[in-house]
C-alpha cells in the first residue's frame, strides 16, 4: 500500500515599484514572511530589473507566486511603462493576477497606517509643465480599505488649491517627492485587500497611468 504524501506550498505575492529612478521589490506572504528592498538604478532600470527580480525573489520560486502588484503611476513615464510592462509579462507567464496599484494611493495607504485614527489624506505630486497630480482617500475606520474620494487626475496650482479648498472634510495634504519607492510594500498590501474580497484582474487589466502626454519642454 503507498501511501500519497501532499505537500501544501505556501503561496508568496511580489510588488514592483518603478515610477522613479529607484526601483523598489516586496514579497510577502501575509503570514509572517515579508521582505523588501531599494536600488537606485536610474537610467540602468531597463537594463537590471529583471537580473535584480531574479535575485530578489530566491528563495521563492515564481511559481510560489499567487498574484504580483505594481505602481501603475503617476510617475516618470519611462519607468513607469518598464514596471507595467514586466509584471504584465510575469502574470501572462505566470498565469497569475496582476494589481496595478496607484502611486498616490500607495503614498496615502503608508501615511494612514501611521495614525490610528481615520482621516482623509490628500496626495499631491509635481508633474511636467507645472502641473500637479493629486488624489484624495478616506482611510477607513475599520483600516480595511482606503476608499477613493477623488482619484488621481492632473490639475493647474490654482485648480488644485481650489480643489482643496472647497473639500468640505479635514484633510491632511501629503507631498510625494522622493523616496516613493519605499511605498512598495504599501502597493503590496493595498493589493492584497482586494485580493482577499476575491478580485482577480488578468494581466491584461494592468495599464499605466500616466496622465500626461511626455512630452520634452
Amino acid at each position: 500500500m503507498t501511501t500519497e504524501i501532499k505537500h501544501f506550498t505556501t503561496k508568496y505575492a511580489l510588488s514592483l515599484h518603478t515610477t522613479t529612478p529607484e526601483l523598489g521589490l516586496a514579497i510577502s506572504n501575509f503570514a509572517g514572511e515579508n521582505r523588501s528592498q531599494i536600488w537606485n538604478l536610474g537610467r540602468d532600470l531597463s537594463s537590471l530589473i529583471h537580473q535584480y527580480l531574479i535575485d530578489f525573489i530566491k528563495p521563492q520560486t515564481w511559481a510560489d507566486l499567487s498574484f504580483i502588484a505594481v505602481a501603475k503611476g503617476p510617475g516618470g513615464f519611462t519607468g513607469t511603462r518598464i514596471g507595467v510592462v514586466t509584471a504584465r509579462t510575469l502574470g501572462q507567464q505566470l498565469d497569475i493576477p496582476v494589481f496595478a496599484i496607484s502611486t498616490l494611493a500607495a503614498v496615502a495607504w503608508a501615511e494612514a497606517g501611521k495614525s490610528p485614527n481615520p482621516k482623509t489624506i490628500a496626495v499631491e505630486m509635481p508633474a511636467q509643465r507645472g502641473q500637479i497630480f493629486a488624489a484624495i482617500y478616506q482611510f477607513e475606520p475599520d483600516v480595511s480599505n482606503l476608499k477613493v474620494c477623488l482619484p488621481d487626475r492632473v490639475f493647474t496650482p490654482e485648480a488644485w488649491q481650489e480643489t482643496l479648498g472647497n473639500w468640505n472634510t479635514n484633510y491632511q495634504l501629503i507631498q510625494a517627492k522622493s523616496g516613493l519607492a519605499a511605498t512598495v510594500t504599501s502597493i503590496l498590501e493595498l493589493a492584497n485587500l482586494d485580493w482577499q474580497k476575491g478580485k482577480c484582474p488578468n494581466w491584461s487589466e494592468a495599464l499605466p497611468y500616466y496622465g500626461q502626454h511626455p512630452v520634452e519642454t
